[in-house]
């Protein structure tokens, strides 16, 4: 049985197929949810963002969170309950039923489940849809990317053409990690221009090698980057520096930005997972993170961001070390 969006939108002319085309041709996401919280219309965008293709997503309800939104603490803003019926339906701070129960516009800074596996940063924008009796037939919401993918992927082409890129995950190999370094560090010393360091390490790579193999790894590492890639302001680096290991070189940062930095790449790494033969494989991080200080080279830094990194590890993993924080 159709559900009564479905019905109204077939039926009312300013849902054609020329608007299915407007809506197809926008940069943003735009998806439409019924007032039995199902999934009714998917456009090219939200595909482009996700990697979902609207046959994965319409008819599916919005409360099974196959997009898993959460917010910059790391934290669900959709859960789902059931219902005597067994019916699952959104609770929590879930965008769409404050805007429905409200009748209200919404707008929050989220992240989203990219079908590959990492987290995407969005602005999402939530409205109720209204019959022309004012009666509330659903939601719709519109959320665009926020991670400057443009700006990467251009700097990216550029990279590439001076093979700089490291090739399987597309961040900075470890030549250019090391010009960074070098030139951060001249700025420093010369114009007192500061920058911090991360040395970063996914936990228990060997195991997900052996229990699932080197292709399942290679798919890890490349997920992980576009993780912190996608949640990185333009001017920021990250550069792969061998194996399992990633270094950031994080600018115009204190300590005490720096550590929030590092928290953010290990709290959506532990939120990301890759689906192998049906099960979800998650992974963490452990970091040491360091702000450059006087009289420091390229040595002394990544020396002390891969002992500190070392030290997260002894603290029991996923987590950050910094140099000089109790």
């Amino acid at each position: 049985m159709k559900s009564v969006l479905s019905e109204y939108f077939m039926q009312d002319a300013i849902f054609t197929e020329f608007y299915k085309a407007v809506l197809n041709s926008l940069y943003d996401g735009v998806y439409f949810i019924d007032n039995t919280r199902k999934i009714t219309y998917w456009n090219k965008g939200a595909e482009r963002i996700t990697g979902y293709n609207p046959t994965e997503i319409i008819g599916t309800s919005c409360a099974n969170n196959i997009l898993k939104q959460i917010d910059k603490s790391g934290i669900m803003v959709c859960s789902r309950s059931l219902d005597k019926n067994d019916s699952g339906f959104c609770t929590g701070q879930c965008p769409i039923v404050k805007s429905i129960q409200n009748r209200e516009h919404t707008e929050r800074e989220l992240f989203f489940h990219h079908k590959n596996g990492h987290k995407v940063p969005v602005l999402l924008r939530t409205a109720p849809i209204t019959d022309a009796a004012g009666n509330i037939m659903g939601a719709t919401q519109i959320f665009s990317d926020t991670s400057e993918k443009i700006s990467a992927i251009q700097r990216a082409e550029e990279l590439q053409k001076l093979a700089y890129i490291d090739p399987l995950t597309g961040a900075g190999n470890r030549r250019y990690t090391e010009i960074i370094l070098h030139e951060k560090l001249e700025e420093f010393h010369r114009y007192g221009m500061p920058f911090g360091v991360l040395f970063i390490d996914i936990d228990h790579f060997k195991q997900i090698n052996d229990s699932y193999g080197h292709l399942v790894g290679d798919e890890m590492l490349k997920m992980t980057t576009k993780t912190m890639l996608s949640n990185i302001r333009t001017f920021d680096f990250i550069g792969r520096w061998g194996g399992e290991e990633f270094v950031a070189i994080i600018l115009n940062s204190n300590e005490e930005m720096l550590y929030s930095i590092a928290n953010r790449f290990r709290m959506l790494t532990e939120r990301t997972c890759l689906t192998v033969e049906k099960k979800s494989v998650n992974i963490t991080i452990s970091v040491g993170a360091t702000i450059a200080k006087q009289g420091d080279t390229i040595e002394s830094l990544i020396q002390w961001a891969d002992a500190l990194m070392y030290q997260s590890k002894a603290l029991g993993r996923n987590c950050v070390t910094l140099r000089n924080k109790p």
